[in-house]
C-alpha cells in the first residue's frame, strides 16, 4: 500500500521561504545599485516624479555650463580691462609730468610710446573663445556682445536661456576699419574751446582718426599739452565707465551661477529622496530576512524529520 503525505505546514513554510527569497534578492539588488526605484514597474508615480526632476537639472546643467563659458569671457575683457586702465592713467601721469620745464619732453615721450604700444598688446591679445570684445577689424561688427546670464521658465516648464548684454560701441578699444569707432583710436574733443582733437593711438586703420596724435616733442605747446592731458582724462573716465558695465555683468552671472548650483543640489536632493535606497534600512531589513529564512530553514528540517518518522512507523 503506498502512502501520500500532504503537510499543510510544510507547504506553508515553503511558500513563506521563497517569499524571502525574492525579497532577499530585491533587497541586494536595491543595495548594490543604490537605487529604491529603478524603473516604473517599481512605483511608477516616483519614478515619473524622478525622471521629471533629472530632465530638470540636466537642463540646468547645461545653462550652468552656458554660464561658465559667458563668465569667462566677461572675466576675460574686464581683467583687460583694469589692465587699460592702469595704463592710461600712466599715460596721464607722463603729460601732467611733460608740464614741467625741468622733465626731458624727448625721453617722456619715449616712455609715452611704449605704454601705447602695451595698450595696442593689451587689446589685441585680449580673444577668448576666438572672440575679442576689445578689438574690431570686421566691416560688420555685432550692435552688443552677449552672454548668457541666467534662464526664465516657459508655461509649460521648460528652461529658456536669458541674456545679458553690453553694447559693442562701448567695448571697441581699436578698430583697424574705421578709427572713429574705437575709444583709443578716435578724435576727441578736449572740451577747452580750441577746437582741436585728439587720439591716442595710431591702428593704420582704413578710415583714419581726424585730429593729432597724443605725443611729446620740445616744440609741444603749454595748450596742446594742456589739451591732450583732457582728452586722455575723458578716455580714463570711458574706460571706467565700460570696466563698471563689465562688473555689473560679472556679478549678476555669479549670482544666477549660485543660484543655479543650489537648485541643482536641491533637485539631486530630492531625486535622491524619491528613488534612491536608504543603505541604512536596507541593511536592517537584509538581517531581518536573513533570520527569518534561517527560521524557516530550519522549520523545513523539523518538518522533513517529522515526516521522515512518520513513514518509518507507516512502512
Amino acid at each position: 500500500m503506498a502512502y501520500s503525505i500532504q503537510d499543510p505546514a510544510a507547504l506553508t513554510a515553503l511558500n513563506v521561504m521563497r517569499g524571502l527569497g525574492k525579497d532577499n534578492d530585491k533587497i541586494q539588488q536595491q543595495i548594490s545599485s543604490e537605487l529604491r526605484i529603478q524603473s516604473a514597474a517599481d512605483d511608477a508615480t516616483y519614478w515619473s516624479y524622478a525622471q521629471t526632476l533629472r530632465t530638470d537639472g540636466n537642463s540646468l546643467k547645461t545653462i550652468d555650463d552656458a554660464l561658465g563659458l559667458g563668465a569667462a569671457k566677461v572675466d576675460t575683457t574686464y581683467t583687460s580691462m583694469n589692465s587699460l586702465i592702469d595704463l592710461v592713467t600712466n599715460i596721464k601721469s607722463t603729460l601732467v609730468s611733460a608740464a614741467d620745464p625741468a622733465n626731458d619732453r624727448d625721453k617722456l615721450n619715449t616712455t609715452l610710446q611704449q605704454l601705447k604700444g602695451q595698450l595696442q598688446s593689451a587689446v589685441t591679445g585680449t580673444s577668448f573663445s576666438g572672440e575679442n570684445w576689445l578689438y574690431n577689424n570686421s566691416s560688420a561688427m555685432p550692435d552688443t556682445r552677449s552672454v548668457i546670464g541666467g534662464y526664465t521658465r516657459g508655461p509649460n516648464g521648460q528652461f529658456y536661456p536669458e541674456n545679458i548684454s553690453i553694447p559693442s560701441s562701448n567695448l571697441v578699444m581699436i578698430d583697424s576699419r574705421d578709427a572713429s569707432k574705437g575709444l583709443l583710436t578716435k578724435a576727441i574733443d578736449p572740451g577747452n574751446g580750441t577746437g582741436s582733437q585728439f587720439y591716442l593711438l595710431n591702428a593704420n586703420s582704413s578710415t583714419p582718426a581726424g585730429g593729432t596724435e597724443i605725443a611729446l616733442s620740445d616744440s609741444t605747446s603749454s595748450q596742446d599739452l594742456a589739451d591732450m592731458q583732457s582728452a586722455v582724462e575723458k578716455i580714463l573716465s570711458s574706460l571706467n565707465t565700460t570696466a563698471s558695465g563689465l562688473g555689473i555683468m560679472q556679478n549678476q552671472i555669479d549670482a544666477r551661477s549660485d543660484y543655479i548650483s543650489k537648485m541643482m543640489d536641491s533637485l539631486d536632493t530630492t531625486v535622491g529622496a524619491l528613488v534612491d535606497t536608504d543603505m541604512d534600512e536596507a541593511s536592517t531589513r537584509q538581517t531581518a530576512i536573513g533570520t527569518q529564512l534561517n527560521v524557516a530553514t530550519e522549520a523545513m528540517n523539523i518538518l522533513n524529520t517529522s515526516a521522515g518518522n512518520i513513514l518509518i512507523l507507516l512502512e
